[in-house]
């Protein structure tokens, strides 16, 4: 059936059908049409397989995609158009640009957290490219997955966009696959396997991936504003967002305030109980309840700690792991810690703490490249920072909201990934930028050609 569906899908693209810009507008806005359609069934299956209410599904699923189906509509045409390039004068009467072409057959490989943002938005990028692309949706959230495939079907003809339903063996029979381009988002360690199954046919790939994203509280910061901004970033989903706060480094000076701060935050968001709320979502399945809640006993708990294995609830939990960066034997405390060597995804929050940025700066360089990175301080301080470190994005004094703009690149650095989208930077990924030389045959100039007469003129002009 997948081999079956990718020759479908190739012979489609090699017809051409895909490359006139008014066709790929049409089908822009037809996913438009769909996500208006399927709007309430989908955020009701996101209810069901995530406890996420409506709100947090239309601005963290939905709005994203439906901004950059607007954002794509408004700018293709001029996207596509060829873009002139300065020729030297060496090349004389030649003329050079960069034409904008679709890879071609696509792969798009979604998460369960974000499952319809992180399969559709990806999406957006492929038609407006001009490609095609085989859709597989995580089957950890299957209700969402189900409405999923019903609104794929209902809308594109499965030789241009096809859906496809299955565990990790249909992941591999999809990998086996020859593809234009893979777009993968997941886990660094699934990562490394889609990477190794493309390189067998040299296949690109865009790799979203994840890892432990710092936030940095210093000791200018305003408390009370970066706990509610933290906070809800940490809650957001229940923690289980690729950029997520994953540990929070503090400065020993504000860390009492912030605690107190930050629990006043969860409050304030959530309600005096944030098991009666609405808007906290719930751990994906069993095991992952288990492994993050195994994570609580690895430290103090300062705020939170309750966990429901029926409801699958993990209360946003402060944990202080009782290391400070100034103490030598602070990498040898951590290494020794899951809370602090792997990626939590979910609302356990360890505290570190530190006396000076230098501290901060060696801990986090010490460590895998992060997707994001979170400082809450001078503004001048977190820039001086950011510049002597690495990761895939980052915020000052906020959390999450750099994924929001999609005038601005979403990727990875490193472990956390390779290749950003949102925006022309879609369009970009899903396309090859070709260079053309026009070259005018009204003139021919010898200089070039064989046996080189005039060298000395040519070897000053080249």
């Amino acid at each position: 059936m997948i081999s079956k569906i990718i020759e479908s899908q190739r012979a489609y693209f090699h017809s051409g059908a895909t490359l006139d810009i008014s066709f790929r507008l049409g089908m822009l806005k037809k996913l438009q049409a769909a996500l208006e359609k399927w709007e309430k069934p989908l955020t009701d299956a996101l209810w069901t397989d995530l406890h996420k209410s409506y709100q947090e599904a239309y601005l963290t699923e939905l709005s994203i995609v439906k901004g950059e189906v607007k954002n794509h509509l408004r700018h293709l045409r001029n996207w596509a158009k060829p873009k002139r390039r300065p020729t030297p004068i060496k090349m004389f009467p030649s003329r050079s640009r960069i034409v904008s072409e679709p890879l071609g057959n696509t792969l798009i490989m979604a998460p369960w957290n974000y499952p319809v943002q992180l399969l559709l938005n990806p999406l957006v990028g492929a038609i407006s490219a001009g490609c095609t692309a085989v859709l597989k949706p995580s089957p950890y959230v299957p209700t969402v997955s189900a409405v999923l495939e019903q609104m794929i079907t209902d809308t594109f003809d499965p030789h241009y966009v096809a859906i496809v339903q299955g565990n990790r063996d249909v992941n591999q029979a999809l990998l086996a696959q020859r593809f234009d381009l893979i777009f993968f988002t997941g886990s660094p360690s699934l990562g490394k396997l889609v990477m190794e199954a493309a390189s067998k046919y040299l296949t690109p790939v865009i790799l979203e991936l994840g890892g432990k994203s710092p936030c940095i509280v210093d000791r200018q910061a305003d408390i009370k504003t970066a706990a509610k901004r933290i906070a809800w970033g940490k809650t957001l989903n229940s923690g289980q967002t690729c950029i997520a706060p994953d540990y929070l480094l503090i400065h020993e000076e504000v860390k009492e305030p912030f605690i107190e701060a930050f629990a006043k935050a969860v409050k304030e968001l959530h309600g005096s109980d944030i098991a009666k709320s609405k808007h906290y979502v719930r751990m994906v399945n069993d095991r992952a309840f288990e492994r993050v809640k195994g994570y609580l006993a690895e430290g103090d708990i300062r705020y939170g700690g309750r966990a429901h294995a029926a409801e699958r609830f993990i209360e946003p939990t402060l944990l202080d792991t009782r290391i400070n960066l100034a103490d030598p034997t602070a990498d040898e405390q951590a290494g020794a810690k899951g809370v602090l060597t792997e990626e939590i995804f979910g609302p356990v929050f360890p505290m570190l703490t530190f006396n000076n940025l230098d501290e901060v700066q060696g801990y986090i360089t010490r460590r895998e490249k992060p997707l994001a990175f979170y400082y809450f301080g001078n503004e001048a301080a977190g820039l001086d920072l950011i510049h002597c470190t690495s990761s895939g994005g980052a915020c000052i004094n906020d959390t999450i909201m750099h994924i929001a703009n999609e005038h601005i690149p979403f990727g990875g650095v490193g472990n956390s990934g390779m290749g950003g989208y949102h925006g022309e930077e879609s369009f970009r990924v899903f396309s090859h930028r070709r260079s053309v030389v026009l070259t005018g045959t009204w003139i021919d100039l010898p200089f070039r050609y064989m046996p080189y007469r005039m060298f000395g003129l040519v070897k000053k002009i080249v």
